[in-house]
């Protein structure tokens, strides 16, 4: 298995390096940071008693695209879809709220937008990843069963099971599923199970240059996720009105975004 320092080496060399570089410069120890779950690496799996949680801080994200770069690979996710995308907030004076997400943020955003007629107020970017929602609507409305909860928590696909009706696809509350015009059946982000079934974190956490993307087990008290949920600061997360109770929670939310 890839290292991280070579996985981000190689994220660097791609189609973001000119974002990265601006962040955080190569050379010493830049890019050692933890690749595994505390207390997950090394031990035995209890898929029954694992309870896993994910955190974004928008604050913390500056829109460089790397985590799509991540995803794109380890997945070889087809061009045109996107199982993580991140989407560029600008709001003007007007208090106009402009949303756009080229590529699906795959390559970074190192041009302003030029086709607004007004001066700008602020700009942030928000990463969209699957959910995990505890009351899942693409559970409920799969014919199948191809679409699952797993022991540990996890919204996961069978694929060998999907008949392709897209049932899931319009059920979503927040698009994060897409239909895989290669394979024909419904594709969606996992948080990476494969890699957390061996302690590893996922990749976009991993390449994350800033910290924006964290995760965790809410099973152990020492994990930065269950000190940051536990803890005082407000989190939020998307669409609170559909009862979907999702695992995803964002730190920093505009109201313009939840």
């Amino acid at each position: 298995m890839m290292d991280r320092r070579s996985f981000v080496k190689k994220v660097l060399n791609g189609t973001i390096a000119g974002s990265l570089y601006l962040v955080w410069p190569m050379g010493g120890d830049s890019l050692e940071i933890p690749e595994e779950i505390p207390g997950i690496k090394g031990k035995d799996y209890d898929i029954h008693h694992q309870e896993f949680a994910f955190i974004v801080d928008i604050t913390q994200c500056i829109g460089c695209g790397s985590c799509c770069v991540a995803d794109k690979r380890e997945y070889n996710v087809p061009d045109g879809n996107y199982r993580t995308w991140v989407e560029r907030y600008v709001k003007g004076f007007s208090d106009q709220i402009y949303v756009d997400s080229p590529h699906g943020g795959l390559d970074g955003y190192q041009h302003p937008r030029t086709d607004i007629d007004e001066k700008i107020r602020d700009t942030f970017f928000v990463p969209k990843l699957c959910n995990m929602c505890k009351e899942a609507p693409c559970v409920q409305v799969c014919p199948v069963g191809a679409t699952f909860i797993s022991p540990d928590g996890f919204v996961l696909m069978d694929e060998k099971r999907c008949v392709g009706c897209a049932y899931c696809i319009q059920a979503c509350p927040y698009s994060v599923r897409f239909l895989n015009p290669v394979t024909k059946v419904a594709e969606k982000c996992t948080w990476c199970y494969h890699r957390v079934r061996k302690g590893l974190l996922p990749a976009c956490v991993e390449v994350c240059p800033t910290g924006a993307r964290k995760f965790g087990s809410m099973k152990d008290e020492t994990s930065e996720v269950y000190k940051i949920l536990k803890g005082p600061g407000v989190l939020t997360v998307l669409r609170k009105e559909m009862g979907t109770f999702p695992a995803l929670y964002y730190k920093g939310a505009r109201r313009e975004v939840i």
